[in-house]
This record gives C-alpha cells, structure tokens and sequence, in this order.
C-alpha cells in the first residue's frame, strides 16, 4: 500500500498529466511501452529509484539522470512524465515505479481509444482471466518468478499467439508475467480488467456457461448485476462446453462458480474427505 506522499504525488501527477497522455493519439502506444520498458529498468536497479526519488537531491540532477536514461531516445511525452514523477515527493522509492506503470496502462488504454478498441481489450483480457481460472499449472508457470522472463514470455504466447486478440490486449497479458513486480498473474490481469472498467465507467460481469446466452437471459443478468453494484455493467458472455452446465460469474475479484463441473468437484473433494 502506497503511503500519504505517494498517494498525493500519484494523483496530483496523473490529474495534470493524464489529459496530455491522452491527446497523443497514436503515440500513446510508444509511449505506454516505453513507461513499461523504464518500470522495468526501476524494478531491477534500487540504486536508480533512490536516486530519481531522494528529496535532499535537486530536481536538475534527477532530470539530467533521465536524460542519461532516456533523452534523445524517449518521446516528447514519456520525458514529460519521467521529469514530473522524479520532482515529486514519495513514500518509498519504489512507488514511483508504480506511478511509471500506471501511466504506462494509461498509455495503453489512451491507444485502445484512439483506435476504437477499448471495449474489446477489456472483453479479451477478461477471457483470458476466465480461461486461466481453469489452468492452475499454468496460472503458476506464468507467476513463477524463478523462472527467466522471456520463458514465461514464450508459454503465454504458446496460449494467445495464435489468437486473434487486439495488440493491446497482447501486450497488456505479455507486460503482466514479462515483469512480475511481486503479483501473481491473475491478480494483474484482474487489475487491468479494473482499470479498464472504471475507465469505461462500468464494471466488466465475465459469465461462462457450456452454451451461449441468450439475449433475454444478457438483459437479466445485466439488470440484475447493475443493480448489485451500483453502476452500468457489461456482460462479457464466454462459452466453455467443458463447465458442462450451469453457471460462473464473475465480478472483480469475486467468483460465484455454479457449474455443473464445479459442483462435480465439490462432491468429489467431499467423498474424499469423507472416506
């Protein structure tokens, strides 16, 4: 959890910045992955968060580091938010890699809109959140910080290579295990579908049945879960014939798996113990 300072730094910084992000366009999608190239940069030198976050050193030094870093290299606007961060107070210094994380998302949401895609990055990555549900060998492969980088870059595209998913949706799931930051895979898909979500202004409700919904069944269900959680929803309606039959729902964090299958499981673990 992010300390007072760092709470303040990170929204002052992205209330000013964030409208410029978003008028790049385009450029949004350079930007967001040169954010995430420097997340990563951050995460693996503490002598170099230390540096562009000491309060007792001038603003100038820590600029002329970025320039070392990255000038002449970065965009424009990259350097604009590097430059802004560095001049901010933080509670700890890794905290100013997260704030360079979350504008680097921001970056990547800021192209999904400005190609028109933005719902569907948010419908692919809560797909790819429902299908991992069901692959724990995978979940922790791709979690596995013991494992190099570009080996657990090589499985996830092993899963979505072939997909025709957005190229948003592709780097979003590929930044997620390319640099762990300490989380668990799912978790960090989750955290995107949720900024997503709230950058849409309504909350993603992820269904999976064996077969596909039908219209009336989206309507009630979008009626019932919008009532539940106080704001417009989406119904993200996944067909997976393995489930067999019933229904699991999933809203943020919280899974209500009444599945045919699920409950075959249940009753097979209950034997067991049982016995």
């Amino acid at each position: 959890m992010r300390g007072e300072a760092s709470r303040i730094a990170d929204r002052v910084s992205r209330d000013s910045l964030a409208p410029k992000l978003r008028e790049t366009g385009l450029d949004a999608w350079r930007i967001g992955n040169e954010l995430f190239s420097i997340t990563n940069v951050l995460d693996h030198n503490v002598q170099l968060e230390r540096a562009l976050t000491d309060p007792s050193r001038p603003v100038a030094d820590k600029v002329a580091v970025l320039n070392t870093l990255i000038g002449g290299q970065a965009h424009p606007m990259t350097m604009e938010i590097m430059t802004d961060l560095v001049g901010r107070r933080w509670s700890r210094v890794s905290d100013i890699a997260n704030a360079v994380e979350d504008f680097g998302v921001d970056g990547m949401m800021y192209y999904a809109d400005a190609t028109g895609t933005t719902l569907q990055v948010s419908i692919e990555l809560a797909e790819l959140h429902s299908a991992l549900i069901g692959m724990p060998v995978l979940r922790s492969e791709l979690s596995d910080d013991s494992a190099p980088a570009e080996a657990r870059t090589k499985l996830l595209n092993s899963l979505i290579g072939s997909s025709d998913l957005n190229k948003v949706t592709k780097r979003l799931a590929e930044h997620a295990t390319c640099n762990l930051r300490n989380r668990r895979y799912l978790q960090t898909v989750q955290w995107l579908i949720n900024k997503f979500s709230r950058h849409m202004g309504e909350s993603m409700v992820t269904v999976t049945t064996a077969t596909p919904l039908k219209s009336e069944q989206i309507k009630k269900l979008t009626a019932i879960y919008t009532k539940k959680v106080g704001r417009p929803v989406h119904i993200n309606s996944v067909v997976d014939p393995s489930v067999i039959g019933g229904m699991r729902v999933q809203v943020g964090d919280e899974v209500t798996d009444n599945t045919v299958v699920a409950q075959l499981q249940h009753l097979n673990r209950t034997v067991q113990a049982s016995a």
